[in-house]
C-alpha cells in the first residue's frame, strides 16, 4: 500500500503525495485507507505541525477508481465503496493537524470531495474543478452535494452538480473554492509556507480554531457562539496561553509546547 501514497516530511509539514499516476491518481479503496490511515497516524506526530494532500502536475484526482466502481452494483456494494470515501474524509476533517489540498491539473469528483474535505485548498493556475456524477447517472456520494454547498453556495453548487462542466482556477478563487490561485510550480512551496505560518502559533490553538469552525458551521448560530465560548474558556487554562501572553508582554517570540 506504502507505494499508492508517498510520504515525505519537510520541516513542519508531512507531504501526502497521491501516487497512481497511470490511472490518474483515481481513488482505490486501498488508496484512501492508505490516506485516512497516515492522516490519522501524522495526527499523534508533535512534530507535524501540518498535512499537504498533492497529486501530480497533471493530476491531483480524477476520482473514483472505475474498478472498485464497477464493483458497486446493488445497495451493500455502493454503501461500502462510499465509506471508503467517508472514512478518508472523516479522518481529515477530525485531524489535529490543518490539511492544505495542494492542487495541479485535474480534481474532479471523488479527487474533489477529498479535497474538499480539507481545511485549504491551493490550486496552480491550470487546475481544473468539477463533479462528473450527472455524466453517468450518478450523484456525488462523497461529499460533493454537501461539502461542496457550504463552501462555494447552492447556486454555484448546483450548477457545478447539475452540468458536470469543468470550472478553471480562477474561477474557482472568485467562488471560494479555492484560497489562492499561483503558478503551478509554486503550488507546493505556498502550502509548504502556509504550514510554516501555522506552526508559528500554538497548536492547541490552531486545532481548537479548526474544531469550532467546522463544528460551528453545523449549528445554529447562538449554540454555535455558547460552544466557542467553551472552547475559549478551556484554551485560557493551557501553559501555551500563559506563554503567549507572556511573550507578547515581553516581546519575544513565543515558546509554544502543545499543553
Amino acid at each position: 500500500m506504502d507505494d499508492i501514497l508517498l510520504t515525505e516530511i519537510r520541516g513542519h509539514a508531512a507531504i501526502l503525495t497521491l501516487n497512481r499516476p497511470e490511472k490518474y491518481n483515481a481513488l482505490s479503496d486501498e488508496l484512501l485507507q492508505a490516506i485516512g490511515q497516515a492522516v490519522q497516524e501524522l495526527d499523534y506526530n508533535d512534530k507535524i505541525r501540518g498535512i499537504i494532500l498533492t497529486g501530480t502536475d497533471k493530476f491531483f484526482s480524477t476520482g473514483a477508481d472505475l474498478a472498485s466502481a464497477l464493483k458497486a452494483q446493488d445497495l451493500p456494494s455502493t454503501h461500502r465503496m462510499v465509506a471508503h470515501f467517508e472514512t478518508c474524509n472523516r479522518a481529515i476533517e477530525r485531524s489535529r493537524k490543518p490539511v492544505i489540498a495542494a492542487i495541479n491539473g485535474f480534481c474532479l469528483t471523488g479527487g474533489l470531495e477529498v479535497a474538499l474535505a480539507c481545511d485549504i485548498r491551493i490550486a496552480g493556475s491550470g487546475s481544473k474543478f468539477g463533479i462528473t456524477s450527472s455524466k453517468i447517472g450518478s450523484v456525488a456520494g462523497a461529499g460533493g452535494t454537501q461539502r461542496l454547498p457550504r463552501i462555494v453556495g447552492r447556486e454555484w453548487a448546483k450548477d457545478m452538480l447539475f452540468s458536470a462542466d469543468f470550472i478553471d482556477a480562477e474561477t474557482a478563487l472568485r467562488i471560494g473554492l479555492v484560497s489562492r490561485v499561483v503558478e503551478p510550480a509554486n503550488v507546493l512551496d505556498t502550502a509548504l509556507a502556509r504550514i510554516d505560518a501555522y506552526a508559528q502559533r500554538a497548536p492547541l490553538s490552531v486545532w481548537y480554531a479548526k474544531v469550532a469552525v467546522n463544528s460551528g458551521m453545523e449549528m445554529d448560530l447562538e449554540p454555535a457562539l455558547e460552544f466557542e465560548r467553551h472552547l475559549t474558556a478551556g484554551l485560557f487554562t493551557t501553559e501555551d496561553r500563559s506563554e503567549g501572553m507572556s511573550a507578547f508582554l515581553e516581546k519575544r517570540d513565543a515558546d509554544f509546547k502543545g499543553r
